[in-house]
């Protein structure tokens, strides 16, 4: 299943007749500035320190809150 030049096509004049033809070049501008600004945070976002060591917690199934459970320590539930 792949696109090919006629649904290329179609998708350029639906998305012309939604958003209008001046508003095209707005569109890919700020779709290229997004692309680069993901490739750049891609590429340098390997210096930082990556979060790994994170403690899970259960969730209450009715709220979605964390439950705290009497063997937790005050510091823990800080941290």
């Amino acid at each position: 299943m792949s696109i090919g030049p006629l649904e290329i096509i179609l998708l350029i004049v639906i998305i012309a007749l939604v958003f209008g033809a001046r508003k095209l070049p707005e569109l890919g501008k700020g779709l290229g500035q997004g692309i680069k600004e993901f490739k750049r945070e891609t590429r340098h976002g390997e210096d930082r320190a990556a979060v790994t060591d994170v403690p899970s917690r259960q969730l209450d199934p009715a709220t979605g809150a964390p439950l705290h459970t009497p063997a937790e320590s005050v510091t823990e539930r800080r941290g």
